[in-house]
């Protein structure tokens, strides 16, 4: 059983043991403060709605593609008990799902391997990066230099680990060591974002938009002001008096009050802190529900999609799981590969047209199309056969005729 829990304990500042100058007392107040006012922290980021949905569209879709293991040298699928079940109470996509939002939230995702008394790794367990701190151990003549995890368990207690007991999966870093934290990098354009929608609360919270202005020359005390603007109220409001003409006296008129340009701006920013923040997680707007530049429906946005795989998903999330994996949960001969193509696979059209023409020139067999669908292979040599095109027989030649052709007079004369 793991010794650390799966979740941040958050740091009381009423507890000695903890620092002052501590990330978790920093993480408890909310993170360091922005330029825009605001505190922002891995937990305090998910707040704003498209960091939410950046994390959720980059973890949810890593956990749920299959990850198969494979014999090196072979197309033999294997099975793999600890990868299938890695955990007593959450599932294989559970787990992942965990360190995959821990690795775009924190740029690092951390799992306790747990071995039997054989030394078989027979559990996994996910640990919040928050506890972790790690640092590079001396080197000595004997040992090389490795990597040391000092780990806080529930009772503030600190353990000091290595890999083997750790499974690291660091993000894009600069020291080798660990990845540094989008939310981090990000802080500004997140605190900036979440100021604004703050500001845009605060503002409609206090009724500081107003319909428009009952003027008059007169100073009016507060109880006439009172019932002005509730015969005005009561004039105005409502469906049922809608058309009806106001009557005002004491020289009132009435101005109404349009949105001003600078309110129409403070809208556009927002807007734009949506796109800032799709650009940092690598998502395109467009999984994040901002289709304003874009059309709703097409192969514009099919392609886009294909290329978040191609180009982000697959290289940022999904290759270094399956080495790491590959480095230290399988046996040396296996390796472990992420089933992607259904996500870039077309329509059932577009794929049987594509099949079949692999097929034809014998680049394909049954298996190969098989398994690119995620079906089990054709028992026996009859799926693992590559048929040869007769249509690209040597010209004036039979391809059925087992008998070779027939020598021209140049050959004869040369014979």
């Amino acid at each position: 059983m793991s010794l650390f829990g799966m979740f941040e304990k958050r740091a009381s500042p009423e507890n000695p043991a903890v620092p002052l100058t501590s990330t978790s007392l920093l993480n408890w107040l909310g993170g360091p403060e922005t330029d825009a006012g605001v505190s922002v922290s891995e937990t305090s980021a998910l707040r704003m709605p498209a960091v939410w949905r950046c994390v959720a569209l980059i973890a949810g879709v890593s956990a749920a593609l299959p990850l198969h293991t494979y014999r090196d040298g072979t197309r033999d699928r294997t099975e793999n008990r600890l990868l299938k079940n890695p955990h007593p109470e959450l599932t294989s996509l559970e787990l992942w799902r965990l360190v995959g939002a821990a690795r775009v939230l924190w740029g690092n995702g951390y799992v306790q391997k747990v071995r039997n008394r054989g030394g078989e790794i027979v559990e996994l367990w996910p640990v919040t990066p928050s506890r972790v701190t790690v640092k590079l151990a001396r080197p000595s003549e004997t040992d090389p230099p490795r990597k040391l995890f000092t780990i806080t368990d529930d009772w503030g207690v600190q353990h000091d680990l290595t890999s083997r007991e750790i499974l690291h999966l660091p993000g894009l870093g600069y020291d080798g060591l660990q990845g540094v934290s989008p939310v981090r990098m990000a802080a500004g354009g997140i605190g900036l974002a979440q100021a604004a929608e703050k500001s845009a609360g605060s503002l409609f919270g206090r009724g500081n938009l107003l319909g428009g202005v009952l003027q008059t020359e007169q100073k009016l005390n507060r109880d006439q002001a009172e019932q002005l603007r509730a015969r005005w109220d009561a004039a105005s409001a409502g469906l049922a008096n809608a058309q009806r003409t106001a009557v005002l006296d004491s020289g009132a008129s009435y101005k109404p009050i349009a949105m001003p340009n600078t309110d129409a701006q403070f809208l556009e920013s927002r807007q734009f802190q949506v796109i800032e923040i799709a650009r940092m997680f690598g998502v395109p707007p467009f999984l994040l529900m901002s289709t304003e530049k874009s059309t709703s429906w097409g192969t514009g946005l099919e392609q886009q999609a294909q290329g978040w795989v191609t180009f982000d998903l697959a290289p940022t999330w999904l290759a270094p799981l399956e080495q790491r994996v590959t480095k230290e949960l399988l046996p040396d001969d296996e390796y472990a590969k992420y089933a992607v193509q259904g996500l870039l696979r077309g329509d059932s059209s577009a794929r049987a047209t594509f099949y079949r023409a692999m097929r034809d020139i014998g680049a394909f067999s049954a298996n190969d199309i098989r398994a690119l669908e995620d079906m089990p292979p054709i028992p026996g040599e009859e799926g693992d056969a590559y048929l040869q095109p007769t249509y690209m027989a040597p010209l004036g030649s039979d391809p059925l005729d087992n008998d070779p052709p027939p020598a021209t007079e140049g050959q004869d004369d040369e014979d």
